[in-house]
């Protein structure tokens, strides 16, 4: 055993990982309740005095990959120049679509803008205008901020670890800061914030998960939610993510992806179609209209002199900031490892405008559905549906006979039960590169491991809460938010370690070699029908007829693409370049380190 731990993990990330998960997992089982008193007492610390960090910096994240998206630097690709995507751009999109937002999107697509038009955060709720900032604070939550912060570690560690051959891990992008210390105890430390975050930020999801595939058979069998139902639905889910995991991420997670991917747009276009389809497509611009015209004031708010608006922004923005945070090594780590050969620049921009777009269509399909439905009827079933059952209540509000929309209640239970596989596949692929020293092909049988305890960590939190009438789920959900702290101030020091590192990036403009003009300019000068050859001492001498073109230009004249180059290399040929790279990466692979 020892001897495959030094082989095959990162023993010190490793070990303190598990010990730490596994301290956690019991101290919910023996005392749920003061598990969740910790976890509300840090937590109102944490947004007393440092929710204008949470702020200020998801920000920050922001500005700092739209700008380095426009920059020179995002002609450089994540590996050697002339490398290319493993994947194509489909299966890119939904893998990281599908990781990325995951249950979350069903989740809270319908119970959300629902909330803020009941209970806004400043000025009357139940009116028109209610109503759109509702969808403005949804897609505020939802759109480029999260994103951003996905990106920022995605990409520092698709750079250092493809680019220039150091391990995948989180603190290999500190590597301009730390050197040689992310190999100890600073670089550790590192590590394990990032799977603590990602352990429990995933058994969070997946208890959430557990309770709408719950909340949806009840609906349509009328099965009790109860949490020994939830339990087995867990367990179940996850042997489904056991498969997936068996199959690699070739046949596993890029398969259950697509398939999601596809149900999902179906079920959204049969309520886009059933809907208020015309006041939708409206609406739909109109919303991202009205994103973007406040998104600057919202981005940099915290509600100076309103208690109740300030409460509001801790119960909700506080908590979705900490959140993204939290999973951006799991989300980050997951994009770096599907987005080799990719260009800085396709890199942003796929992972920040496609997924953004995606999800405000979204949400304005399935939200704005439920708040003409409550603006028409303040009534309605939906004013009294929980978070749980927001998405089946609508559905069956729907204007189509009931066993249409039990089918469709059955697909948004698909939907939500393919989203838990691939939380939990990709998850489990995280978690072991985080612990094996940053190989991002680990072993399946350390995947299968992760993905089981996964599944395992979401059952004992959700029956430990029933248990004690606690919600230990809660509770770490909490926690995973605490690791948001120190994890935020880790990427801002990503982001200086990054602009430093491709700072030394050398950048050349390559033009074709040409024919020398001088051919053409002495043919201009000579007899009509006589040529010249070179004679031994380099002078022209009179020959006879000449039948080329001297003065038609090199095939590819003009100014090639501008590259980026390590200067490391001495050289700026691509050729040299890539030669170099793949050297460095024989010799890495000989340490247990795979660079590609």
């Amino acid at each position: 055993m020892i001897r495959y731990l030094r082989e095959h993990t990162s023993p010190p990330v490793f070990i303190s990982s598990a010990t730490i998960a596994l301290a956690l997992v019991l101290w919910g089982v023996i005392s749920p309740s003061s598990v969740s008193a910790a976890g509300s007492a840090a937590n109102s610390f944490i947004v007393t005095y440092f929710g204008w960090l949470y702020i200020f910096s998801a920000s920050v994240f922001l500005i700092f990959v739209i700008v380095l998206m426009a920059s020179r630097y995002g002609r450089i690709r994540l590996g050697p120049a002339d490398s290319k995507p493993e994947y194509g751009t489909m299966s890119w999109f939904a893998m990281l679509f599908t990781a990325g937002m995951g249950i979350g999107l069903v989740y809270y697509a319908v119970s959300e803008p629902v909330t803020y038009l009941q209970e806004p955060p400043v000025g009357p709720g139940g009116t028109p205008q209610a109503a759109q900032n509702a969808m403005f604070l949804t897609f505020f939550h939802w759109g480029l901020h999260p994103w951003a912060i996905y990106i920022v570690l995605g990409l520092a560690l698709g750079y250092f670890a493809f680019r220039k051959g150091l391990p995948l891990r989180p603190a290999s992008a500190l590597y301009p800061l730390l050197g040689e210390r992310i190999n100890q105890w600073p670089g550790f430390l590192v590590d394990v914030l990032a799977v603590f975050g990602t352990l429990f930020g995933l058994a969070t999801s997946l208890g959430l998960g557990a309770q709408q595939v719950g909340a949806g058979l009840e609906a349509l069998f009328g099965l009790t939610n109860t949490t020994t139902l939830q339990v087995f639905l867990i367990l179940g889910i996850t042997a489904i993510a056991v498969v997936s995991v068996m199959l690699g991420i070739d046949k596993g997670i890029r398969n259950l992806s697509l398939i999601n991917l596809w149900l999902a747009f179906a079920l959204m276009v049969f309520v886009f179609a059933f809907g208020p389809t015309r006041d939708l497509l409206n609406t739909t611009v109109t919303n991202v209209g009205y994103y973007l015209q406040n998104l600057p004031a919202q981005s940099f708010q915290t509600y100076p002199g309103n208690p109740a608006a300030q409460e509001w922004q801790a119960s909700w923005t506080l908590f979705y900031w900490g959140w993204w945070i939290s999973w951006s090594p799991f989300v980050g780590m997951f994009l770096a490892r599907i987005s080799y050969g990719r260009t800085i620049r396709s890199f942003i921009a796929g992972a920040l405008f496609a997924p953004v777009g995606a999800s405000m269509v979204w949400l304005t399909v399935f939200g704005d559905t439920a708040l003409a439905l409550l603006l028409q009827n303040p009534t309605n079933p939906l004013a009294e549906a929980t978070t749980d059952t927001g998405m089946f209540v609508l559905l069956q509000q729907l204007p189509v006979a009931g066993i249409v929309s039990l089918i469709a209640s059955a697909v948004a239970i698909i939907v939500v039960v393919l989203f838990f596989a691939t939380s939990s596949d990709s998850g489990s692929l995280v978690v072991d590169i985080l612990t094996n020293g940053g190989d991002p092909n680990p072993r399946w049988q350390q995947r299968l491991f992760w993905a089981v305890m996964e599944g395992v960590i979401a059952a004992v939190l959700l029956g430990a809460g029933a248990a004690s009438g606690a919600d230990a789920l809660s509770a770490l959900q909490t926690a995973s938010i605490l690791a948001g702290l120190p994890f935020c101030l880790v990427l801002i020091a990503m982001c200086v370690g990054l602009t430093k590192a491709m700072s030394t990036e050398r950048f050349v403009v390559r033009m074709p070699s040409q024919a020398s003009p001088m051919p053409g300019l002495r043919a201009a000068a000579r007899p009509a029908g006589a040529v010249f050859t070179t004679a031994g001492n380099g002078d022209r001498e009179h020959t006879g007829a000449d039948t080329s073109d001297h003065n038609e230009p090199a095939e590819g004249s003009g100014l090639h693409e501008e590259e980026a180059v390590d200067p490391s290399l001495g050289e700026t040929t691509v050729a040299e370049f890539s030669q170099a790279h793949d050297s460095a990466s024989s010799r890495s692979s000989t340490t247990g380190v795979t660079t590609r």
